[in-house]
């Protein structure tokens, strides 16, 4: 459950648009890949420090100003994913990183049969010895809480407390997926739905 990919997604959840700059975009982003990174799965309750996460371009902003403040092309990363990947093109990890195409071994390895998935686990060296080492120590932190700690538990794989409120955003250019601030997190915490580990 820690490392567990989601499975592929077609469509985002949210389409806010008409913000001037792409950091006004950060609140929809946390919400839209569940306050984690979408290559590493770093969750933001695991940070020391406030402004560990970026928004990465997909297409980098090097390549494609004309994306730079498109909502597609924003994706929420840690610094060390965003830092790694820098102004190198990859696929889609909606696409690629999923729970279909790749496993995390208990030894903290990912695992995949799939071409691009691969390409992009080298490319953001996440089976890098220190990365498995990182994610071993995860599951066995995770797992030792299950067993002693719930409470401990709840912290670590919890929601964060500071959900955005979507509802009360108003982007510039409107939202072309109105119907997702109800699939919000803030919301579903308000309607008893959302739940308590992720």
């Amino acid at each position: 459950m820690i490392f567990h990919y989601p499975e592929s997604r077609n469509k985002r959840r949210h389409g806010p648009a008409g913000y001037a700059t792409y950091g006004k975009y950060r609140p929809w982003i946390r919400d839209e890949f569940y306050f984690r990174c979408v290559y590493c799965l770093r969750r933001e309750r695991w940070s020391q420090v406030d402004h560990e996460y970026d928004l990465d371009h997909l297409q980098p902003r090097s390549l494609s100003p004309d994306q730079s403040l498109d909502y597609q092309n924003l994706y929420y990363a840690c610094s060390r994913c965003n830092g790694v990947k820098r102004a190198q093109t990859i696929d889609d990890p909606m696409a690629t990183l999923v729970g279909e195409k790749v496993d995390v071994l208990d030894d903290g390895s990912l695992l995949t049969a799939d071409t691009a998935t691969e390409r992009m686990i080298c490319v953001l060296d996440l089976n890098s010895p220190r990365m498995i080492a990182w994610r071993r120590m995860w599951i066995e932190v995770c797992k030792l809480a299950m067993s002693n700690e719930p409470e401990l538990l709840q912290l670590l794989l919890g929601f964060p407390d500071d959900l955005p409120n979507l509802r009360k955003l108003r982007p510039p250019g409107g939202n072309a997926r109105p119907e997702g601030i109800a699939e919000c997190c803030f919301a579903r915490r308000q309607n008893g739905d959302l739940p308590k580990l992720y």
